[in-house]
């Protein structure tokens, strides 16, 4: 999973069980929307990775093909198609956050011996 927010699924007081389903529920869709994704990549002769995961998640809800109301493949495959992400080469972060510069020092002992060393006024 690529996004690092609370999901609704962590604030419930379900048995373990079905927070379990409900997790398992999550990938099947990530792993049908991505196996959409990847016969309309091939169909159209293009890499899969090029295709925007958000683009076709969105037009499958407004249409409701997650439903059981499926249109003409073809179709769905040239909506999909059209929704492309830019290639964008050398894109690399790194993981870590940078800390950024204080007015103040760090606090690396206990408060109370901090205060302590505070002048009184």
């Amino acid at each position: 999973m690529r996004y690092a927010r609370v999901s609704p699924i962590a604030e419930k007081e379900d048995p373990p069980e079905m927070v379990l389903k409900e997790i398992v529920v999550h990938i099947l869709a990530y792993n049908l929307v991505r196996a959409l994704m990847f016969k309309a990549a091939r169909h159209h002769e293009l890499a899969p990775r090029v295709l925007s995961f958000k683009a076709c998640l969105q037009w499958l809800l407004t249409h409701e093909i997650l439903f059981g109301r499926i249109p003409d493949a073809h179709a769905c495959f040239v909506v999909l198609v059209t929704h492309r992400v830019a290639d964008r080469p050398g894109r690399k972060e790194p993981r870590a956050i940078k800390r950024r510069p204080k007015p103040y020092p760090l606090l690396t002992k206990p408060r109370a011996e901090a205060r302590a060393e505070i002048p009184p006024r």
